[in-house]
């Protein structure tokens, strides 16, 4: 029992990792810098435990009031923010950091570094009777929704890189960067925590939302890393003659 739900624990994951591997097909970043913001991911686990931990304890009486501050500032903004404390200051001055997909394949490697272990806890630690569910709804949609977060922050992560000529708009995109991660986090756990019928549905239409914006953000800077490629090929063809 405990290996299947190791397997399911990693598989979403794994198979995530390559998806985005794959993807990145025009100019692959080094595997040794996924590698290190994976596992710098699963490190921001620590202190994003301890922080959810200490905002727990604020005793909010409105019971909706609460439902809000859980959502959007104890999970979401503490998980995000972290995420981006590392790849501001680690990504931005990569001299891998070449092209804007590269912002989406950076985010992606450091937040499933940073499910994966959450996925586990919550996995082995959670309700003996119900582990295999809780396990096998994390992998069809916690993880993936991980992901599609992820997408975001790495989208506007690469419009605040690549607009240094442009300081007033780099700081719209870092507010960007910041806020809509958050936001969309936010809105995912609290229509999770809302226990009717009509908070599911409206679960059901918002993730098919968030599934659309992300990978219409993600085709976007595929499509823009295949022009850059065939770019730089044909001035390199034009050089050899």
């Amino acid at each position: 029992m405990k290996l299947d739900l190791l397997i399911i624990s990693l598989a979403p994951t794994i198979a995530i990792l390559i998806w985005i591997y794959i993807k990145d097909k025009y100019d692959k970043e080094p595997i040794k810098v996924l590698i290190r913001l994976f596992f710098i991911g699963t490190l921001i686990s620590i202190p994003a435990i301890a922080i959810e931990d200490i905002l727990l304890k604020a005793k909010i009486d409105n019971s909706h009031l609460n439902l809000i501050y859980t959502a959007f500032v104890v999970a979401a903004a503490t998980e995000e923010i972290l995420k981006i404390m590392i790849l501001i200051p680690y990504t931005l001055r990569s001299r891998h950091y070449t092209e804007k997909l590269d912002g989406i394949v950076y985010s992606i490697f450091t937040t499933l570094g940073f499910a994966t272990i959450e996925n586990l806890i919550y996995i082995f630690h959670g309700n003996q009777l119900n582990l295999l569910q809780i396990g096998l709804a994390r992998a069809v949609i916690s993880i993936p929704a991980h992901v599609l977060f992820a997408i975001n922050m790495g989208y506007y992560l690469s419009m605040y890189k690549f607009n240094l000529d442009k300081p007033k708009v780099r700081k719209v995109f870092l507010a960007k960067l910041i806020l809509i991660p958050i936001v969309l986090h936010g809105v995912f756990d609290i229509l999770a925590m809302i226990k009717t019928t009509g908070a599911s549905i409206c679960f059901v239409i918002y993730l098919i939302y968030l599934w659309k914006i992300s990978l219409d953000k993600l085709d976007e800077y595929t499509d823009y890393a295949r022009r850059r490629f065939l770019r730089l090929k044909k001035k390199k063809h034009k050089h050899k003659k």
